[in-house]
């Protein structure tokens, strides 16, 4: 959900250490930037904003400037990915005849949401013709990042030897624009399930804490630049090795502290 941010305020010191200082301007920037990794030379900039600190002159003595970018809206999420950066930061730069003088500052962006008003679970069957018949079941397919993912296993069919089964996360990070789209696939999290061979008619119980994890919320056509999203996986060992999967999209969000969402910024 969008809503307008919080203000980014601070302070810019300049020290001359004695000396006199001759510019064209001084200025700070508040930006957002997508940069990906393989386009290292041409960043996209989705938020640009600028506030002029001091006109043409020439500095004396130390300054200090405050400055204030008031009620920004940040839409998107500080991400650092395999293929992929979206970064806030605040540029000061002096102006000068022969070479500029620029310092950077990064920040991080949380946004934080309220509960999902539709939270229903999951249920899907997976199945070997006449060998394996199981259904699964997650209490609900919205989680947010300190979460508990809660569910059951039940064997309507068994007649392969099942040596073990194990729940993976995964994520999945998609870059570029069809046709020419990156996938890089990560394991987040395995976490076994049963050791053993179950009989039909048993259930096995699913228990999955997400705090433990180094997740971020899922995002979706990210200014048209890229996509993190996340998966339940499923995975099945027989006594021959031959493994068996079904892979479940899920949502992971970032839990706010009230029921109106906001945005946290906090300086890294």
């Amino acid at each position: 959900m969008r809503r307008k941010g919080r203000s980014v305020t601070g302070k810019v010191s300049i020290g001359l250490k004695g000396r006199k200082l001759e510019h064209q301007s001084v200025r700070v920037e508040f930006i957002g930037q997508i940069e990906l990794f393989y386009d290292r030379g041409n960043s996209h900039d989705f938020l640009s904003l600028v506030k002029q600190l001091e006109p043409p002159g020439e500095m004396a003595r130390d300054a200090t400037y405050d400055f204030d970018f008031h009620q920004v809206e940040k839409p998107h999420e500080t991400y650092t990915g395999t293929n992929v950066r979206l970064r806030y930061f605040l540029r000061v730069t002096i102006v000068r005849r022969l070479s500029d003088i620029v310092v950077e500052k990064d920040i991080a962006v949380h946004t934080l949401s309220q509960f999902p008003e539709l939270n229903n679970s999951l249920k899907m069957e997976v199945g070997i013709e006449d060998c394996l018949h199981i259904e699964f079941e997650y209490n609900k397919a919205k989680y947010h990042l300190k979460d508990t993912v809660i569910g059951k296993i039940y064997f309507l069919l068994v007649r392969i030897k099942i040596k073990h089964m194990e729940l993976a996360i995964i994520r999945k990070e998609i870059t570029g624009t069809a046709p020419n789209l990156c996938t890089e696939t990560e394991q987040i999290a395995k976490y076994e399930i049963m050791d053993g061979a179950p009989v039909k008619g048993e259930s096995i119980p699913i228990r999955l804490f997400l705090s433990g994890y180094d997740l971020t919320p899922t995002m979706k056509e990210v200014n048209k630049k890229f996509s993190v999203r996340y998966y339940l996986n499923l995975v099945l060992v027989d006594e021959e090795e031959r493994r068996y999967f079904k892979q479940q999209e899920i949502i992971l969000w970032r839990k706010g502290d009230s029921k109106v969402a906001r945005q946290m910024v906090t300086e890294k």
